[in-house]
């Protein structure tokens, strides 16, 4: 065992409360930097912390697991998501698993409603005109866009955020259609006075929905969710939205789709091979491409650090409040267990 305090190793700098409050338990190590590390740094950093705290852009796998050795006690994602993270091998090593659920919440519905009006108004086609001089006044025809009242958003995953979304829609006129993989959600569920319809399948729910917002986990069933099959059975005039997970959709059928114009649009916050942009993504107007920027509010950001520091410190303490999503890992008092899959 190490002496004095506790090693944790950080991938990236986080914003503050995180580097303070760690800074109190433990002894920092790793990248105190904005910038992100590579596979060998990481590898070469993390034998002996007791904590690795850690981002989506940051493989944690079974190596990196054995590398860190014994004293290794938890994961700590600043993130909601885990699928970065091997949690099969951190479960048979008795490590930890903990995420950021509830904070991001309003931001990233906040930014998905942001989404959804770029694509049905044309923002950004509007602003790239205006900013390159080729707007020369008012026209009947000029960029018209889809209007949104009346209209079914569909959901797709009615955990925290595709709940926050719904909840959104009833200020643009639009009725709200879902699919869950645990069913219908409970009647207290639903806000009074909104009718929150369920789809008994993908299919039905893509084949009426004008919008569909996609608000699943990454796993083996989810990967490719939105593929060639899938965006064919949507109306010709839809938009899809992802704010998700990169891999829920096929983006080189989503880029053949729009080229053969068969959606109205899409907007993407994230990415199949993030960073990297399917060729043929970026040529379309009728695609928004933001960078990853969910839960990039600045109250957000310094709630998740706050959430990802105290979830390492409570892990080692061995003190009830983490946010873990292995279950199974002993700790007692018993962590707080967020469920990946009740959306």
């Amino acid at each position: 065992m190490s002496r004095g305090r506790p090693r944790a190793f950080v991938t990236r700098l986080l914003p503050e409360p995180a580097p303070s409050l760690l800074g109190e338990v433990f002894e920092l190590c790793g990248n105190l930097g904005d910038r992100p590390l590579t596979s060998r740094e990481i590898l070469e950093g993390v034998p002996g912390a007791s904590a690795i705290v850690c981002t989506l852009a940051d493989r944690i796998d079974a190596a990196v697991l054995s590398a860190a050795g014994a004293e290794l006690r938890v994961v700590s994602n600043f993130a909601v998501g885990f699928d970065n993270i091997d949690v099969t091998a951190a479960t048979k090593r008795g490590v930890l698993v903990a995420t950021t659920p509830d904070v991001l919440t309003e931001a990233t519905a906040e930014l998905t409603w942001a989404l959804i009006l770029a694509a049905a108004r044309r923002v950004v086609e509007g602003d790239a005109l205006v900013r390159s001089g080729r707007f020369t006044g008012w026209s009947p025809s000029l960029l018209l866009g889809k209007e949104l009242t009346g209209g079914v958003l569909g959901i797709v995953g009615m955990g925290r955020i595709g709940r926050a979304v719904a909840r959104r829609a009833a200020g643009f006129g639009m009725r709200v259609l879902y699919t869950r993989r645990s069913g219908p959600l409970p009647a207290e569920a639903v806000p009074g006075g909104e009718q929150w319809g369920f789809a008994a399948n993908l299919h039905a729910l893509l084949a009426s929905a004008d919008v569909v917002s996609l608000h699943v986990p990454l796993g083996p069933e989810t990967r490719h969710l939105i593929s060639a099959p899938e965006l064919a059975a949507m109306k010709w005039d839809a938009i899809l939205v992802n704010a998700a997970r990169g891999p829920v959709v096929d983006e080189a059928a989503l880029a053949e789709t729009l080229r053969q114009g068969h959606l109205f649009a899409a907007a993407l916050d994230v990415y199949e091979n993030e960073p990297v942009i399917t060729p043929g993504l970026e040529g379309l107007t009728n695609v928004v491409l933001l960078p990853h920027v969910g839960s990039a509010t600045v109250a957000t950001r310094r709630k998740m650090a706050e959430s990802a520091a105290r979830n390492a410190i409570a892990a080692v303490r061995g003190l009830p409040g983490v946010n873990a999503v292995n279950l199974q890992v002993p700790c007692v008092p018993p962590c707080a267990r967020v469920d990946q899959w009740r959306v």
